[in-house]
């Protein structure tokens, strides 16, 4: 390794930004080893938005908030509900809207991602393998 290649991978660490990257990276890479459904940074911010941001949410609504198409809406959608994160309701005042509403396994799906982004999480994969062991 030459001079000019240490002094660029010293200034790359000490770039402004790095630190809460490499938290991002740590939240990243414990998710990716969970072995909970791999869910694309689309799907994650519609999960997010749904969750935390005050509702009722629609599928234009929703396509306006994060800036996308509504069909990029529906094809998260579609993966999220078949996962049971997400439900299409159907408004009873108005059967033409249809609300998409939180679910109890959305929820607990983003509990445990908390728990990632705190540096908190348990690899249940782990876990099980080692109470198999015990029995």
């Amino acid at each position: 390794m030459n001079v000019h290649t240490a002094q660029d991978q010293v200034a790359a660490i000490e770039r402004p930004g790095v630190q809460p990257l490499r938290q991002w990276m740590r939240t990243l890479v414990d998710y990716v080893r969970s072995g909970k459904p791999d869910l694309t940074n689309r799907q994650m911010a519609l999960m997010m938005t749904v969750y935390i941001g005050a509702g009722p949410h629609t599928v234009r609504g929703l396509a306006e908030a994060l800036h996308v198409s509504k069909p990029v809406i529906t094809r998260a959608l579609n993966k999220l509900s078949a996962l049971g994160y997400l439900r299409r309701e159907r408004d009873v005042a108005d059967r033409r809207n249809i609300f998409i509403t939180r679910t109890p396994k959305g929820a607990e799906f983003l509990d445990a991602f908390h728990h990632f982004i705190a540096g908190t999480a348990r690899d249940d994969r782990h876990d099980n393998s080692k109470a198999e062991r015990t029995a």
